[in-house]
C-alpha cells in the first residue's frame, strides 16, 4: 500500500502539513495543519489553512481525519478551522491526558479545562489501527520530545512528527516539561526498525543553507547518516548530545500561544466578559 502523500510546508513555522489519500475522489487525512499567528499583534490568519483546503477541493477528496502528531509547541493548529470547512474527526496519541494535565499548572488553566482529552473526537494508543477509506493506518507511541507524541504509520509512509528531523537535522530536542532523552532515543530506534525502504515524511525541516527545504527520506537514509542518530550511535552517546545541545537552545517563539491552544485541539480559550480571548504568558517559570 503506497498511498498518496502532498506536502505543504510553511515558511513562517518551517512546519509541513500533509494531506494523505489514495487518489482523486478518495478518503483522505490531514497531518499536523498550521493556523497561521502573528505573535505581534495577537492575530490569526488562515493562509496556510487554506492552501490545505484548496488541495483537497481540488482533488474532491473527502476528510476523514484531523491527525495531530503531539501538541505542537512552534504552530497553532487549524484543526477545527479545517473541520468547519471539509468536516472529519480529530484525532491526537492517548497520552495527550498528561501534557494537558502539566500545562493546565503551568498556565493555571480555568477550573473547567478538562484534563481527559475529550477536546479531542479520538485519542489513539499505541498500535491503535484506524482507516481512512480504503487505506489502514496506524499510530505508533514514540515519546521522548513530548510524552504524547506519535507517528501515524500508513502503508509504506511513517509520519514522524517531531521525532525526527532530516539526516542532516537530527533529531527533536527533549527539554520541555515531560521530555525524555533516554526514552526519544528509543522511540527513534523504533522507528529505525521499520524496512529500509519505508518513506519517513518530517514535520519540519531546517535545512542547512547548502540546500532546499526537503521532507522525505528513509529509513535507510537515516541509519546511515542522521548526524545525531545514525547506526552505531550508542543511547549514552545520545542522551549526553541531546542534554548538552538542548542545554543550549532558546525557547520556541511560538511555544506560549502554540501549547495553549493545541492542548484544547486548536480551540481558543473561553472568552472573557468583555467578550475577547487571552493567551497567558508565565513569567520565569520555564
Amino acid at each position: 500500500m503506497k498511498p498518496i502523500v502532498h506536502g505543504i510546508f510553511d515558511p513562517a513555522t518551517w512546519t509541513v502539513t500533509y494531506v494523505v489519500h489514495n487518489g482523486p475522489g478518495t478518503a483522505c487525512a490531514i497531518i499536523d495543519s498550521v493556523l497561521d499567528y502573528d505573535p505581534k499583534s495577537g492575530r490569526t490568519r488562515t493562509t496556510s489553512a487554506d492552501k490545505v483546503i484548496a488541495y483537497v477541493r481540488q482533488h474532491g477528496l473527502q476528510l476523514e481525519w484531523i491527525l495531530e502528531t503531539h501538541a505542537h509547541a512552534d504552530h497553532l493548529t487549524a484543526a477545527p478551522y479545517l473541520k468547519r470547512q471539509l468536516g472529519g474527526k480529530t484525532a491526537i496519541g492517548d497520552q495527550i491526558t498528561r501534557v494537558q494535565r502539566v500545562f493546565k499548572g503551568v498556565f493555571n488553566l480555568e477550573p473547567e479545562f478538562r484534563e481527559d482529552g475529550s477536546q479531542f473526537d479520538a485519542l489513539l494508543g499505541d498500535e491503535q489501527t484506524f482507516q481512512i477509506g480504503q487505506l489502514e493506518a496506524k499510530a505508533m507511541a514514540v515519546p521522548g520530545h513530548t510524552p504524547a507524541c506519535v507517528a501515524y504509520v500508513i502503508g509504506d509512509a511513517v509520519f514522524v512528527g517531531d521525532t525526527l528531523f532530516m539526516p542532516d537535522v537530527g533529531t527533536a530536542r527533549c527539554d520541555f516539561p515531560g521530555g525524555d532523552a533516554k526514552t526519544l532515543y528509543a522511540s527513534v530506534r523504533k522507528l529505525l526498525s521499520l524496512p529500509p525502504d519505508t518513506r519517513l515524511f518530517m514535520c519540519h525541516d531546517y535545512p542547512p543553507s547548502h540546500r532546499p527545504v526537503s521532507f522525505e527520506t528513509t529509513v535507510a537514509a537515516q541509519r546511515a547518516a542522521n548526524i545525531h542518530v545514525h547506526d552505531g550511535i550508542s543511547e549514552a552517546q545520545f542522551v549526553k548530545m541531546r542534554t548538552e545541545r538542548d542545554a543550549t537552545l532558546e525557547m520556541p517563539v511560538l511555544i506560549f500561544p502554540a501549547v495553549q491552544i493545541n492542548i484544547r485541539a486548536g480551540e481558543l480559550p473561553p472568552k472573557e466578559a468583555n467578550g475577547a480571548a487571552y493567551l497567558k504568558i508565565p513569567l520565569d517559570l520555564l
